[in-house]
């Protein structure tokens, strides 16, 4: 449901301001596709999820359950690779500069910049396996909820997930962020080294940063809205803790420019943070230790 919605917005904003677009009908025309292509996967999944009563059959309808189950997950990348295409659909200019000079106001330098002192293999990969469990965070509980058999706990984490990343992609068209990567290139003394998983970050980034979409972050919107949808779902909420806790270990080093710097650094988490809490509370979801039977939804995300 929140998938539909937003390619219902974004679909109204590409046709309000196609003049700033390259190629405005091809975007429409993928738009239309992706959205045939999620409706004709629950109308066949539902259908031979009625009809399996051969084992052939069956077997057919385990493999359209679990696309149709799982089809998030790519939908939501797909959302998010397409924010190359329309960064600049609203707001011809990055607002990079917004950011960069309230940094530099509030603490006399630029946080970016000066925390790379601290540059250690040690620390970087440290931060970097922190910052991996986000790629990973929503595959791990869902596929907890999926081999449970918890299709109430499994969709609300994913429709939770899908508000709080329409929400961030919605405000990433309307105040467009290039990132530290491209702002300042060229700047940097070096680039960061360490282990397995630092070179893992490098390869994801490489192959699928986008130029722009920096703002909110995806990542924490996405993470914190699944927690909270888990939480009220009665899924458990304890997976998230490490990563917070890594986050307020690395704030609590010394200096003015870390401890006020790397929070306001973290601005786009923070926002993430807030939104997606926003979405639950605004959905009545609690963090309960267990949930009262009902059936599964059956949404079409």
């Amino acid at each position: 449901m929140g998938g539909a919605g937003y390619l219902a917005a974004s679909s109204a904003l590409i046709a309000v301001f196609a003049e700033n677009l390259a190629h405005p009908v091809k975007l429409f025309g993928v738009q239309a596709l992706v959205a045939a292509m999620i409706l004709v996967l629950c109308l066949v999944e539902a259908r031979v999820a009625e009809q399996s009563d051969r084992r052939c059959d069956k077997v057919l309808a385990k493999f359209w359950h679990f696309w149709r189950h799982w089809y998030p997950h790519l939908f939501f990348l797909f959302c998010f690779e397409e924010l190359g295409k329309l960064v600049h659909l609203v707001t011809p200019g990055w607002q990079d500069a917004k950011l960069i000079s309230f940094d530099q106001w509030a603490d006399g330098v630029n946080p970016s910049l000066w925390l790379e002192r601290f540059r250690h293999p040690v620390l970087n990969e440290f931060m970097q396996f922190a910052y991996f469990s986000y790629f990973v965070f929503l595959l791990i509980l869902g596929g907890i909820f999926y081999y449970r058999r918890d299709r109430e706990s499994y969709w609300g984490v994913m429709t939770y997930s899908a508000v709080g990343y329409v929400f961030g992609y919605v405000i990433s068209i309307f105040f467009p962020v290039q990132s530290p990567w491209f702002t300042f290139a060229g700047m940097w003394h070096g680039n960061l080294t360490g282990g397995p998983f630092t070179a893992l970050i490098n390869l994801i980034e490489k192959c699928g940063r986008v130029r722009g979409a920096a703002f909110p972050s995806q990542h924490v919107a996405g993470a914190v809205a699944a927690l909270w949808g888990a939480c009220g779902t009665g899924g458990g909420c304890s997976g998230y803790s490490f990563r917070v806790s890594s986050a307020c270990a690395f704030q609590r080093l010394p200096k003015k420019p870390l401890c006020g710097g790397c929070p306001r650094g973290m601005v786009t988490g923070t926002l993430g943070y807030v939104i997606g809490r926003w979405v639950m509370w605004r959905e009545g979801a609690r963090p309960s230790k267990s949930s009262t039977s009902a059936p599964p939804p059956h949404f079409c995300t």
